[in-house]
């Protein structure tokens, strides 16, 4: 009889563990898109420009209010680490300085943490800015005013600074503010990656609609997108590009309005410019994972997180505890 009870036990525990990361690993294994076949002319032509793409007029034309140019210079970045962030929030960023984002090496190989972010407002704000770069000299500030409207402008600028001054950055992570980014983790899979080029990785949203509610912010009309479905992109909260997507995303990107939200702009792009995401569940998109040690070891990232949270379970995963099966 105790034998029974124990295989029950067992068998539930195991069923457990299939509905939770079933559907996930159903979704990152065997429902990934397709690569794409590079035969539309167009396509080939946003690849070839992409290559070939000359970074001197590009210095010379850009406008940035507060640019961490140097920070990057000509050195070898494994992963540069853009966080979207609110130009007001300088205790947020005061506390990713102090947690994941304070990482600069992993396994031997460099990471460099900055923050993009438009002009506030408030003339006291944009003092309190300059000084903040000053002491840090991590953010990239733009010249347009920071608001909901001009995310994709944001995006679009966090692109463009990045082939610039940072074309030696293998691969770039782009993150908001409110995530918990488990760098280690991230590295590790990089590491493993045996595709060298077109690396477009986060949590993939497929057949997305546009919103055609002339009431809501997200409005999107026909004229501007007319397409039933977005092409499949990777949810904005965090995203991996690699050093070529993010040249073909720049290039493409003068073909593709900035009125769509950010991260289906950059799936735009990427569709145009031959190029499939790639779906990994150890990206929470919009989700907040609950907390667990050896969970938190294995995650790419998790979102809402609170700064006590951070600086909680940045701790506890930077312990060096190894973690059972």
């Amino acid at each position: 009889l105790r034998t029974h009870q124990w295989c029950f036990i067992l068998f539930n525990v195991l069923l457990f563990h299939m509905l939770l990361f079933g559907a996930d690993l159903l979704e990152e294994y065997f429902l990934r898109s397709l690569p794409l076949s590079y035969t539309n002319a167009n396509t080939l032509k946003i690849r070839e420009r992409a290559r070939k793409l000359d970074m001197d007029p590009l210095k010379a034309n850009l406008s940035y209010t507060i640019s961490s140019a140097a920070t990057c210079s000509d050195q070898e970045i494994f992963l540069l680490i853009l966080v979207c962030s609110s130009p007001e929030n300088r205790t947020r960023r005061n506390a990713i300085r102090q947690t994941w984002g304070n990482v600069t090496d992993t396994r031997g190989y460099a990471v460099l943490t900055l923050f993009t972010l438009g002009k506030p407002a408030s003339v006291t704000t944009q003092l309190e800015i300059n000084e903040e770069s000053q002491k840090h000299r991590d953010i990239i500030e733009g010249s347009f005013i920071d608001s909901p409207e001009m995310q994709t402008q944001k995006m679009l600028m966090s692109v463009e600074w990045t082939v610039t001054f940072c074309p030696r950055a293998r691969y770039i992570l782009k993150t908001d503010e409110n995530m918990f980014v488990s760098i280690p983790s991230l590295a590790g899979y990089l590491l493993s990656l045996t595709q060298l080029e077109d690396i477009y990785i986060g949590r993939v949203i497929y057949q997305g609609a546009p919103d055609r509610d002339p009431e809501s912010p997200g409005f999107v009309p026909i004229h501007q997108y007319s397409e039933e479905f977005y092409p499949d992109y990777c949810d904005g909260s965090a995203f991996i590009m690699s050093q070529d997507v993010a040249r073909k995303v720049y290039v493409a990107a003068k073909e593709v309005p900035v009125s769509v939200p950010p991260d289906i702009f950059v799936g735009i792009c990427a569709k145009k410019a031959g190029i499939t995401p790639i779906h990994s569940s150890r990206f929470s998109g919009e989700k907040h994972i609950s907390y667990n040690r050896c969970c938190y070891k294995f995650i790419f990232t998790s979102s809402n997180m609170k700064e006590d949270e951070l600086f909680k379970d940045w701790k506890e995963t930077s312990n060096g505890k190894d973690c059972s099966l």
